[in-house]
């Protein structure tokens, strides 16, 4: 069996919420890494709910620190949208075989 990358976060009303990891990737743009994850519960729309944040690889502390620019928000959704047409393809190629 596969073992999934995760981690455990408390919210702020104390629960423990797993957290799969989708990706991690550093930005040559901003300086900084980031992880983008998943709680996979689901927004209003049936859509997956993901999270972003920048993280500190190789520190002994796991921080998770908010992403508060536009600028990085930019450069995770562009991110987002290349892997989003990426599967997308991959899908109609295997629709069509």
């Amino acid at each position: 069996m596969e073992q999934k990358n995760q981690f455990t976060l408390i919210d702020e009303n104390g629960k423990q919420i797993v957290y799969d990891v989708l990706f991690t990737f550093d930005s040559d743009e901003t300086n900084k890494s980031y992880i983008v994850y998943t709680d996979n519960s689901q927004d209003a729309e049936g859509n997956i709910q993901v999270y972003a944040s920048i993280y500190y690889p190789g520190s002994e502390t796991s921080k998770l620190d908010p992403i508060e620019t536009d600028k990085e928000w930019k450069v995770i959704e562009t991110i987002l949208s290349t892997i989003q047409e990426e599967v997308k393809k991959q899908d109609q190629t295997v629709d069509e075989q």
